[in-house]
């Protein structure tokens, strides 16, 4: 099994070898090139860096150090992207991400989870399950995403969460686990226009 079936299989949540040599190999990639990134102060250069890295992106993302995935190949990313200091992507399984997000300091997205019982685990037994978050959305400082989520568009997430079930469009949510907490209305309009109001 090639690494691109190594993959599609993996996609498909079945139990797979994590300490496969092809997998080890792909981390080993991943992790010189997000140390190139990590390393680099010049932002186009670590943008790159990060285009290089990940299956695809689209316009002007912009990822603060220190950025960490396992294999990077399995993200894809929407345009005008945004992650703040010390994400971290583990894309077991494909990791699909919409336009103008934002990620807060240490955001966490895993897709993969190893098996419960412990000699399948000790042997490098794991399971992975994608992860999808729509467009216009933010999550806040030290949310964890667990396997197999999805987050709508136009979506906030409070900061610490960890959310463990799909959360819809347009809402607020938060919590450990996270829930929904309300609905984002017109009445969360600032008048912000892109300009500091006090200068008015």
């Amino acid at each position: 099994m090639n690494l691109d079936e190594k993959f599609a299989y993996m996609a498909t949540g079945q139990p797979y070898d994590d300490v496969d040599p092809k997998l080890m190999k792909a981390r080993e990639r991943a992790t010189a090139i997000t140390q190139k990134l990590n390393n680099t102060m010049d932002p186009t250069k670590r943008n790159a860096q990060f285009t290089k890295l990940v299956g695809q992106a689209g316009k002007d993302p912009f990822v603060e150090p220190n950025f960490r995935c396992e294999f990077g190949r399995n993200i894809t990313v929407g345009d005008h992207f945004y992650a703040n200091y010390d994400c971290v992507m583990l894309d077991g399984a494909p990791i699909t991400i919409g336009t103008h997000v934002l990620f807060g300091p240490k955001v966490g997205l895993y897709t993969s989870n190893h098996l419960f019982d412990p000699v399948e685990r000790r042997t490098g037994g794991c399971t992975a399950h994608p992860i999808t978050i729509g467009n216009d959305t933010w999550l806040a400082a030290n949310v964890t995403v667990l396997p197999g989520v999805t987050i709508g568009s136009n979506v906030i997430v409070g900061g610490g969460s960890v959310v463990t079930k799909d959360i819809p469009d347009n809402v607020i949510a938060a919590g450990n686990p996270c829930r929904v907490l309300r609905p984002i209305t017109a009445a969360d309009k600032t008048g912000f226009n892109g300009q500091d109001l006090s200068a008015n």
